[in-house]
């Protein structure tokens, strides 16, 4: 443990820290209580700012701030609203193991690096230290430069787990600009779908399909591993609810100049896995004169046009957050 983790941990070092949380408004509304009585009490209590994003999305963001004795406490109390709830679920149903507390972070791609550690060694270390099971996803949040941070355990593990994350963000600062998440209503005409059993997450694309987030990272897996996807075209029982069928479509994405070479790769490489992984055709215009911007054209089924986007999105991320290439 470092000198600064010793700090946060001692409560020693009681710097200010801003933490984001994404959360369903389900669980929103568990945290905010009856006229507000429930977050007006963990206010007062941790002593921490809790801020909840307005609007209509069926995601919200709960921005917690204040030193970081503060964000423990506040932490601590949210937990424990959320194992109290699966409690009180569990009464009412034939479940007999009890599901953790999950909950999500919002973090800055930036720092995923410095959480994740060479070779994954300090989220293993934090996984073995507090008991909690920390996930960093793959790729970005939509227009974003964060990524979801999905921490599960007992609210005491999860306590534990946070005290960490406040340590890394202290020793490992942003670098260059954050570009915040923020969650959007669901557009009209969209047919995404989103995943209502919790903690599972949901990537949707505008009008296609959505995957919980276990199933996109199979089809990143496969794409690793340069093994073609048959079955894509048949009911395939490895991502449940997935239905290839369906008119074929065409989707435009802009991609930065600077950045179309890690999507085409070495002699097209790259672009054939994703055409050969998402069964979808994929043209890539030429440059234009004075534009920073190449314009991709993707057709294909509506789930072909899904995972190809999914795996671009994915390249780009890897690139842009210097983590390594996919």
């Amino acid at each position: 443990m470092s000198d600064k983790e010793d700090m946060v941990a001692d409560g020693s070092l009681n710097v200010t820290l801003t933490l984001r949380l994404l959360m369903h408004g389900k669980e929103v509304g568990s945290i905010i209580g009856k006229k507000g009585e429930t977050v007006k009490k963990m206010r007062e209590e941790s002593g921490a700012r809790i801020n909840i994003s307005e609007g209509s999305s069926p995601e919200r963001i709960v921005t917690i701030t204040g030193p970081t004795e503060g964000i423990f406490r506040a932490f601590s109390m949210i937990a424990q609203k959320f194992e109290e709830d699966i409690t009180a679920a569990m009464t009412n149903s034939n479940v007999t193991s009890k599901p953790p507390v999950t909950l999500r972070l919002v973090f800055p791609g930036s720092q995923c690096g410095s959480l994740i550690g060479k070779g994954g060694s300090k989220i293993k270390e934090i996984r073995e230290t507090t008991g909690a099971q920390v996930q960093v996803a793959g790729d970005m949040l939509p227009d974003s430069t964060e990524r979801a941070v999905t921490i599960s355990g007992t609210p005491q593990a999860i306590t534990q787990c946070v005290r960490h994350i406040c340590s890394v963000m202290l020793e490992s600062p942003p670098k260059g600009a954050t570009i915040p998440y923020r969650p959007k209503g669901i557009p009209a005409g969209a047919h995404a779908v989103l995943a209502q059993q919790h903690p599972a997450q949901a990537f949707a694309f505008p009008g296609q399909y959505a995957f919980a987030h276990q199933d996109l990272t199979k089809l990143h897996q496969l794409a690793m591993q340069h093994i073609p996807l048959p079955s894509l075209g048949q009911s395939n029982p490895t991502f449940p609810g997935y239905d290839p069928s369906g008119l074929t479509s065409s989707q435009e994405l802009a991609i930065p100049n600077d950045f179309i070479g890690c999507i085409i790769g070495r002699q097209g490489s790259k672009i054939n896995e994703i055409r050969q992984v998402s069964g979808a055709h994929i043209k890539i215009a030429s440059a234009t004169d004075g534009s920073a911007m190449r314009q991709v054209t993707i057709t294909g089924s509506p789930a072909s046009i899904s995972v190809a986007q999914y795996l671009i999105n994915a390249r780009l991320s890897s690139v842009l957050t210097g983590l390594g290439v996919l």
